[in-house]
C-alpha cells in the first residue's frame, strides 16, 4: 500500500500545458520516429517542462528527476543564469564555425584547462556535439599520434553509438551484426561484487587490472595505441573500481608505448564529489579526457581536451566539425562552469552523495533485494539481487522498482550487464530532503515487490 509520501516543497509553478495529447504524442512518435528510440516504464512519461531537480508531465504532476537525462542536467533543469545567458546570445548570433573567429570558444577552452590538473599540460580543447564524436576523435588522435591501431577498453562499457564508439564495448546489446569489430580488444573491469576470477579484493592482488597486461602481451601485437575506460562505469552499472585500479592499468598500457582516455562523460564536472574530475579519485591523469552531457547541462555539447603535441595530429588532414564549438553551446558550457563554482555544485554533490547513500546502506539492512549499494557522490548505483548469496540478478524486479518509483513520483535509470541496477545520477542541486525522499519512495516500493 502506498504511504503518503511527499515530494519536497518547490515554489516552481509550471506553465499550463497546451500541446497534443499524450496519446497523440506516443501515436506519432510510433509512426514517424525509428522504433530504435526506446523509452522508460510502460506507460511513458510526457515530460513538458523542467525546473533544477524536478521535472513536470502534461498533468502538472511533478516527479524528481533522480536520472538527469543519463547525468546530462548537471546544474538543474533550465537553471536560470543558463537561461539567461543562452537567450541573450541567441539573439546576437547563433551559428559561427570554426573556420571564423569568435570569443567564447577560446575562453571555455581556458576555462576547462585551467581545471585539468596542476602540471598536466591538458590545456588544448576540440570541440564536439556529443560524447560519441568526443570518444571517437580521441581514439583517432590516440592512432594517429603512436602510428598504432589497436585499442584497450573494458568490457560492459559504454562509450557511445557510433561506428568506432559501439566496438569499444563488449556488450551485445549496443552492437549490430553488420557492424564488425576490428583492432579493439576489451579487457576485465574493475567490478569486485561480480568478480569473474571467483576472488575476493584486496587478497586478489587486483587481478583484473594485471588482466590488461597480459591481454597486451598474448591477445595483441604488443603495441596498442591506446587504453580507453570510465572511471566509474555508468551503462555498466555504475562499477567503481579498486582504489589501485587504473593506476595499475595506466602503467600496463604506457609501458607498451599507448595512450591513456579518460570518458568523463558522466563522471566530470564535480559530479563525484570529492574531486573535479572522476579519474583523480584514483590517483591517475591521463592523455587525453573527453566530456559531454553535464558539460553544458543538457546541450548538444561535447570535447576532448589533451596535451598539445597529441593534439597536432587532427592538422595532419583537414578536420571539421560544423557545430562544434557554436556559440550558443560554448555560451551554455561556459555560464554551467560558472554556476558550478558559484553555487559549491561539486561541494553539494559531495554533501548530499554522502547523506544518500549512508541512507542506502541503512535500506540494504533492511531490504533483501539490495545486494550492493557502490557510487561516488552523486553517481550511485544499487544493483538487485533475488539472493544475496548466488547474486542472482533480479531484472524483473529491477524493471518493477523502476515503474513504482515513478508511479510514486520519483524518476530513477536502470543499467548494468543484466538489467539490475537502479541508476542514481540526479542533478547536482539535489538536496538532502530530495534524497531522503529519494530513500523513502525506494523504501516503499522494493517492500511493494517483495509483497
Amino acid at each position: 500500500m502506498k504511504k503518503n509520501l511527499q515530494l519536497p516543497i518547490c515554489d516552481h509553478r509550471p506553465e499550463p500545458y497546451e500541446g497534443p495529447p499524450k496519446p497523440e504524442v506516443l501515436a506519432l512518435r510510433k509512426k514517424y520516429l525509428t522504433p530504435g528510440l526506446v523509452t522508460y516504464y510502460r506507460d511513458p512519461v510526457l515530460v513538458v517542462e523542467g525546473h533544477m531537480q524536478y521535472v513536470w508531465d502534461e498533468t502538472g504532476r511533478r516527479y524528481l528527476d533522480g536520472i538527469a537525462g543519463i547525468a546530462t542536467i548537471s546544474v538543474g533543469h533550465c537553471h536560470p543564469k543558463i537561461v539567461e545567458q543562452v537567450r541573450e546570445q541567441s539573439g546576437k548570433l547563433q551559428h559561427a564555425t570554426t573556420i571564423y573567429l569568435h570569443p567564447k570558444i577560446g575562453q571555455f577552452g581556458k576555462e576547462l584547462a585551467e581545471r585539468m590538473p596542476d602540471g598536466s599540460d591538458l590545456s588544448v580543447t576540440y570541440f564536439t556535439n556529443s560524447g560519441s564524436e568526443a570518444n571517437e576523435l580521441a581514439i583517432l588522435m590516440s592512432r594517429e599520434h603512436t602510428g598504432r591501431s589497436e585499442v584497450i577498453s573494458l568490457r560492459n562499457a559504454y562509450h557511445g553509438g557510433t561506428h568506432t564508439a559501439m566496438a569499444l564495448t563488449a556488450h551485445g546489446t549496443w552492437k549490430f551484426p553488420s557492424n564488425p569489430v576490428s583492432l579493439v580488444k576489451n579487457a576485465t573491469p574493475g567490478y569486485c561484487y561480480r568478480c569473474p576470477f571467483g576472488l575476493t579484493y584486496p587478497s586478489c592482488d587486483v587481478k583484473c587490472a594485471r588482466d590488461v597486461e597480459s591481454l597486451i602481451r598474448y591477445e595483441t601485437s604488443g603495441e596498442p595505441a591506446c587504453f580507453i575506460g570510465e572511471p566509474i562505469q555508468g551503462v555498466g552499472g555504475t562499477v567503481i573500481p579498486p582504489p589501485e585500479y587504473f593506476q595499475i592499468v595506466y602503467d600496463a598500457v604506457r609501458r607498451f608505448g599507448g595512450l591513456c582516455i579518460a570518458d568523463e562523460v558522466q563522471t566530470g564536472f564535480g559530479r563525484t564529489g570529492e574531486h573535479y574530475w572522476g579519474f583523480q579519485n584514483w590517483g591517475v591523469t591521463p592523455d587525453l579526457v573527453t566530456m559531454a552531457k553535464g558539460i553544458g547541462d543538457g546541450v548538444p555539447l561535447a570535447a576532448v581536451t589533451t596535451r598539445p603535441e597529441i593534439s597536432e595530429t587532427v592538422a595532419k588532414r583537414v578536420h571539421f566539425n560544423t557545430f562544434g564549438g557554436n556559440p550558443i553551446s560554448v555560451t551554455a558550457g561556459l555560464a554551467t562552469l560558472e554556476v558550478i563554482d558559484e553555487e559549491g555544485i561539486q561541494e553539494n554533490a559531495k554533501m548530499v552523495g554522502a547523506h544518500l547513500k549512508e541512507r542506502l546502506l541503512e535500506l540494504q539492512e533492511r531490504q533483501p533485494l539490495i545486494g550492493e549499494v557502490r557510487g561516488l557522490g552523486l553517481m550511485v548505483g544499487i544493483e538487485l539481487v533475488r539472493d544475496r548469496e548466488t547474486k542472482e540478478p533480479a531484472p524483473e524486479e529491477t524493471a518493477d522498482v523502476l515503474e513504482g518509483t515513478k508511479d510514486r513520483g520519483l524518476l530513477l535509470g536502470k543499467g548494468g550487464l543484466y538489467g539490475n541496477v537502479l541508476r542514481i545520477k540526479p542533478p547536482m542541486c539535489l538536496s538532502k530532503d530530495d534524497a531522503d525522499f529519494m530513500v523513502d519512495c525506494l523504501d516503499e516500493t522494493l517492500s511493494a515487490v517483495r509483497s
